[in-house]
């Protein structure tokens, strides 16, 4: 089943960010995952969540998802994501 990785992003040094984006595909890529949505502007159809920017990663499963996400590939990137960034971070299984 897929599994699919929400991250609502707050960016706060858009300069080191810039770095993490150009940084970060090879990482996802090593794990057979790939960007659904990579930030791109954002409507509120109900509610009021609005998240300043939004990326949805898509991988095969759960799996692929967490050892992504505790990969060496992506420690480095992961770490300058948290210091340029707040983010929230989900993985969710679907079709």
């Amino acid at each position: 089943m897929s599994a699919y990785v929400l991250v609502q992003v707050d960016v706060h040094d858009p300069e080191g960010y810039a770095r993490y984006r150009g940084m970060v595909l090879p990482s996802i890529t090593a794990y057979g995952g790939r960007f659904i949505v990579r930030g791109g502007p954002i409507e509120t159809l109900e509610g009021t969540w609005r998240p300043p920017r939004l990326v949805i990663l898509e991988f095969a499963d759960a799996e692929r998802a967490r050892a992504w996400w505790a990969s060496p590939e992506y420690a480095g990137p992961k770490a300058l994501r948290l210091a340029t960034a707040r983010s929230e971070m989900i993985l969710v299984e679907g079709e």
